[in-house]
Parts: C-alpha cells; sequence; structure tokens
C-alpha cells in the first residue's frame, strides 16, 4: 500500500489479530459530497414556504435550530447529509457502551462565558453556585481521575508533559515556555480585551498579538529560543490534538490560544478540568437536537445542492440520497451551518467563498471493543492515554466516565490525524483504504505499549473524516478572508467553525447562536 502510512510494513506479530476481529470503516458522507461536487444538482419539482431552513445538522446548525425554537408557530427544516445529528461531535453504541466519533470533551469555560454557562445550565450540567458566585459541575460529567498519562520509554506516566528521560534542562525550558504561555494568558491589547479570547471574535484587535498569525508556530517557538525535543514534542501534540496539524503548520496566534485563551472557573473543580461522557460530546449534541426532533424538524440523508437568494425568500434545493428525489423549499432565511467551501459552492461561487489558504484536516478516528486492556508499567489506565512515539495520539477510553464497575471489556477510541502528507494526498489516501488496512495499522500504532492488544479485541468500527476540521494555518485566523458578519446579503447566515478559524464546541455554539438570533432580531424588526 503506497499511503505512507507504514501500515504494509507492519509486523506480523503486532497486527495479525490471534482471534478474528470483526467490524466496520464508514466515510460519511463521501460519495454523495464527491457526486454534488461533480456536477449532480437535480431540480425539484415543488417547493415548500417555511420560515427557516438550516443546512447542517452539526453543533452550529443544531443550537442555531434550538434557539429558533422559542419563536413558536415556526417551521424550521434542518437539512442533514449524514444519518445522524451532531457532525463531529457524533457518537455510537459498542458493547453497550456510548463512545465518540469526534470530539470527546469540553473544557470548564470561564466566568464570563455568559452564553455557555447558561446552556449548561439548561442542560443540567451546571447544578448550582459556589463561592464567589462559581459554577457547581455535576460531578459525573467531570473527568474522574487518572485523567491522563504518556507511554513514554517503555512506561507509563502520570501527566501528558514528558517526564521521564527528561533532562532538568529540558525541564527547565518546558516550565519557562508554561510561563509565557500564562503571561499571554493574562495579557490584553490596547483596546482593553484579552488578547487570546473564546470566542476568538472577543480577542483583542491589537495588532501586537494578531500579527503572529502571520507565522507558524514553529517559527515562533524557534525565534523565541524553545528547541528542546521533550518541549517541542508536547507542543506539537498539542497542536495536532486540537487542530489535527502540528506545529509546523499551525499559526502562532493558533498555537498560544490553545495555551492562554483558556480560564476555567468551577466551585467544585480546578480551572483545567474538562467535562466528558462515554459518548464524548455526542452527548451534548443529543440534547441539543431534542427540541429539533420534537418538532419535527430533522431531515435526515438530505444533502442540500443550491441555495438561492430570491429577494424576498431564499430558495433551497436539496437531493433525499435514501429516496432519490430532489426536494426543496422556500424560506425567509436560511442558516448555514456548513464548511466555508461548501457555502460558496451552495451559493454557486457567489457567497463567501472559503478563505485564502484555509485547509481542512483529514482524520481516522477508531472504536475497539476489548476484553482488557494489557497491562503495561507505570501509571495506571487512565481516560486520556497518549503515545510519546505513537503515529496517532493514542485512546480515549470511553466507559472510563461509567459509574458501573467493568466486567466485560472496555472501549477504546483511537485518534490518529492524517498529517503525515498534505491534506488533499492524505484524503485520497484514506479513500482507498481497506477495513483490514485500517485494523492493522491501528494495532501496529497501539501495539507499541499494548503488545497484545490484538488477541483482546473483539471488534474495530473505524471512520475516516476527509475533511474533519478547519486548520489555522498562518493568515487564516486573522487574515482577509475572515468575515465580521455573519449575514450574505439579507437572508443568509453563516454558522460554521470554519467562520472562526479553529474547530472547538465553544465556537460552534457561539457561531449557531449568533446566526440564530441575528435572524430572530430582523423578523422583531418586520
Amino acid at each position: 500500500m503506497a499511503s505512507g502510512l507504514g501500515v504494509a510494513a507492519c509486523m506480523a506479530t503486532a497486527c495479525r489479530p490471534a482471534r478474528r476481529i470483526e467490524g466496520t470503516l464508514s466515510r460519511p458522507g463521501m460519495d454523495a459530497g464527491h457526486r454534488w461536487r461533480d456536477g449532480h444538482r437535480p431540480v425539484p419539482g415543488a417547493f415548500e414556504e417555511v420560515d427557516v431552513v438550516v443546512v447542517g445538522g452539526g453543533v452550529s446548525g443544531l443550537v442555531a435550530a434550538r434557539e429558533l425554537v422559542r419563536r413558536p408557530g415556526w417551521t424550521v427544516r434542518v437539512l442533514e447529509l449524514a444519518g445522524d445529528l451532531g457532525g463531529n461531535a457524533s457518537g455510537g453504541v459498542m458493547g453497550g457502551t456510548g463512545h465518540p466519533w469526534g470530539a470527546h470533551y469540553v473544557p470548564v469555560p470561564g466566568a464570563d462565558a455568559a452564553d455557555l454557562l447558561g446552556l449548561f445550565r439548561e442542560l443540567g450540567v451546571v447544578t448550582g453556585e459556589g463561592t464567589g458566585g462559581r459554577p457547581v459541575y455535576r460531578e459525573e460529567w467531570l473527568c474522574h481521575d487518572p485523567e491522563e498519562r504518556l507511554f513514554l520509554h517503555g512506561r507509563w506516566q502520570d501527566g501528558l508533559v514528558p517526564q521521564l528521560g527528561v533532562s532538568r534542562g529540558e525541564r527547565d525550558e518546558i516550565a519557562a515556555f508554561l510561563g509565557r504561555m500564562e503571561g499571554f494568558r493574562r495579557a490584553r491589547g490596547s483596546d482593553g480585551r484579552r488578547a487570546f479570547a473564546i470566542p476568538l471574535d472577543a480577542s483583542s484587535t491589537d495588532a501586537r498579538w494578531r500579527g503572529l498569525d502571520g507565522e507558524t508556530f514553529a517559527s515562533w517557538l524557534d525565534r523565541e529560543g524553545f528547541r528542546g525535543a521533550a518541549l517541542r514534542w508536547y507542543v506539537n501534540y498539542c497542536c495536532r490534538d486540537d487542530f489535527g496539524m502540528g506545529a509546523s503548520e499551525v499559526s502562532a496566534w493558533a498555537g498560544i490560544h490553545y495555551f492562554a485563551s483558556r480560564d476555567g472557573a468551577a466551585a467544585n473543580a480546578d480551572g483545567n478540568a474538562v467535562l466528558t461522557w462515554p459518548e464524548g460530546n455526542a452527548w451534548l449534541a443529543g440534547r441539543l437536537r431534542e427540541p429539533v426532533e420534537a418538532r419535527g424538524w430533522a431531515m435526515r440523508g438530505m444533502m442540500a445542492t443550491r441555495v438561492e437568494d430570491e429577494g424576498d425568500r431564499v430558495r433551497v434545493e436539496a437531493w433525499n440520497v435514501a429516496g432519490k428525489v430532489a426536494m426543496g423549499w422556500r424560506a425567509r432565511h436560511v442558516v448555514l451551518a456548513v464548511p466555508s467551501f461548501v457555502a460558496s459552492r451552495l451559493l454557486g461561487g457567489h457567497g463567501p467563498g472559503a478563505w485564502p489558504g484555509q485547509v481542512h484536516a483529514p482524520w481516522l478516528v477508531a472504536n475497539l471493543w476489548v476484553e482488557k486492556v494489557p497491562s503495561g508499567r507505570g501509571a495506571p489506565l487512565s481516560w486520556d492515554n497518549v503515545l510519546y512515539e505513537g503515529r496517532g495520539l493514542g485512546y480515549v477510553v470511553a466507559n472510563h466516565q461509567s459509574l458501573r464497575r467493568v466486567h466485560d471489556g472496555r472501549v477504546l477510541t483511537y485518534y490518529l490525524p492524517l498529517d503525515h502528507v498534505d491534506a488533499t494526498t492524505a484524503r485520497r489516501e484514506a479513500a482507498g483504504w481497506s477495513w483490514a488496512e485500517v485494523r492493522d495499522l491501528v494495532m501496529e500504532d497501539l501495539g507499541r505499549a499494548h503488545p497484545g492488544l490484538a488477541s483482546a479485541t473483539r471488534r474495530l468500527d473505524a471512520r475516516v473524516w476527509g475533511h474533519g476540521m478547519v486548520t489555522p494555518v498562518p493568515g487564516t485566523v486573522w487574515g482577509g478572508g475572515r468575515r465580521g458578519d455573519a449575514r450574505v446579503g439579507e437572508r443568509v447566515w453563516l454558522a460554521h467553525t470554519d467562520h472562526a478559524g479553529i474547530s472547538i464546541f465553544e465556537e460552534a455554539h457561539a457561531q449557531g447562536l449568533r446566526a440564530a438570533r441575528g435572524i430572530l432580531g430582523r423578523l422583531a424588526e418586520a
């Protein structure tokens, strides 16, 4: 196999299972999306009149639709190509345990994140207030200990910052770097805003900070003298984890933002705590879609093919993938909760367009049902288990949060950003993989820490995300392509993390809320 991932070179003893492993490999929306890209745009014979059409059932689209529920009597349609709603926050079930297919946690928000905290109160994630008005979070959704470990030099250590075998000089360098990041966290611009904030539009406009978007994080590290191997591995891991590519591809502003933007506040947890569920952020997506589904607004397997502003209405055309029939709507407003390049194509090239240089990182996510995780030296099995020398990021134990004792196995969610080559080449390679090749890839990588894993694995389901997330490469966060306005014309609204430049839950929530509130405000004026 010419994938460059080394699957063909996998050692038979490490990869070949002692007993048969069952499983599947899926590529959500790929066939239908490519057919549309290549010109499949059938015209519907009839159009339904509605108030709002939301194109895209990921977090941004669900947040927008949920907010529109507050307007009684409206007719809304949420079009989603996949079989389920949630996008990158979707999940599944294996062996009776929920598991994520993408994002698997949300950091505890800061005290000024009023909208997100409001959502968490409504969903029961926040249960009250403690000293100083700090939120009290539901205990079972705060990540349980042990939380993180790193496989380094043949054994597991506590925490993800390399310590085993790291020299005193390198440890001092790591401490100095983290100190710099803490300084950035406290920094404010001449406009009084935090230099690095969430959502991104709340960040300072000061050129002193935004200018960092013009270079890579790796070049900034070089210039500042941060060159040690242990630190560079850690920074690279963090960038791959959040952005799908390493520090040599990510902008310095975005890299610093990863470390400096969080300012969590909680009465019953520290500021670095995270919220997580067995199915990851699919739990949040499930709660967001409940009012949407209750009103019959959700339309799955529906691929939007054209959006055209007709003046007093917006025409939306779509293809029902399962029914193989064209369908259409005329709406007072449309929310495009889709990636920027999809929005541009839907609008016939007359809309926002993909930002110059914007890149979308492809990912492989695999869920393994194992009878028992093979033991290893050092720190015990944790929620997040990272391999220092691994090809992927490692794995999360999906049922780590379970309140019942696990007797019949574990679900391990393995993450691999496909950043070994450029994104276009990686997508092309992944489109040709077989399930067996993916199985061998995963077993070879995790076999570094768990040589007996193949014998313990009973099932492996995998998913390729061709355009998994936007990567904030230099110039694409604060460059000329960024849109300060959420609206295209008078009736089409943008709501996707692409329009921020960073793919995180908090940003998706803010984008969806902004579009919905814009629509509500316009209609209130009418």
